[in-house]
């Protein structure tokens, strides 16, 4: 991934993996040094590390809904119509078979999905505004399962307090997908993980009562 690309507010965990202790009695205090030595940490992210193993090239995603690192309008959040916004970003690289897009909250209390859609044709180079909820995705294209349990985009709606972070993330694939329509996100991941291409993302930030 292009360093740029890569957030440092994703969501994090470490995962403690124990060895097998050793077969010999060593004194106590050496016994506390060795186990101490035997214990790994593995630091891990969730969306970033699918390209992370890929020397991808980079799209250009913007919108004409909102100003990347602004505040996403209240039409497009659960205070308003809660209708996708507009989205145009840069020819993928050639090879290109299918496009996707993954939009979600690091933010939240765990890295909420808002929004799936893949199969995009390869020629796509836009979504208008309501594309979603209007039935106007591009032919072939699909649209997965969010985490408010419904198929297709649901609006930024944090609590209140604080601004979240909404990353619209743009993946260039090798391959089109074989993937039902409200596939998950962890399908999807899966499912791209080797064939990404190139990849961009736009971020905006939305605060309840703020707007």
């Amino acid at each position: 991934m292009n360093a740029s690309l890569r957030r440092s507010d994703s969501s994090t965990c470490t995962r403690r993996l124990p060895l097998q202790r050793p077969a010999r009695r060593v004194p106590f205090p050496a016994s506390i040094h060795l186990l101490s030595m035997l214990v790994v940490t593995v630091a891990c992210r969730h969306e970033p590390q699918i390209a992370q193993a890929q020397d991808s090239a980079s799209l250009q995603v913007e919108s004409a809904s909102f100003t990347g690192g602004g505040d996403v309008p209240r039409r497009f959040t659960c205070d308003g119509a809660g209708i996708s916004p507009g989205l145009d970003w840069s020819a993928p690289p050639a090879g290109t078979r299918s496009q996707a897009i993954v939009m979600h909250d690091p933010d939240a209390a765990f890295d909420f999905t808002h929004w799936i859609a893949f199969n995009l044709p390869p020629g796509t180079r836009s979504l208008a505004e309501g594309a979603s909820a209007e039935g106007s995705m591009p032919q072939g294209a699909s649209e997965g399962a969010n985490d408010f349990g419904h198929v297709g985009y649901g609006g930024p709606c944090p609590p209140g307090g604080r601004s979240h972070h909404y990353l619209f993330h743009l993946y260039a694939l090798d391959v089109r997908l074989d993937l039902p329509p409200g596939a998950s996100r962890k399908q999807l991941e899966s499912a791209i993980r080797g064939h990404i291409l190139a990849e961009g993302q736009l971020v905006g930030t939305y605060r309840r009562g703020g707007q």
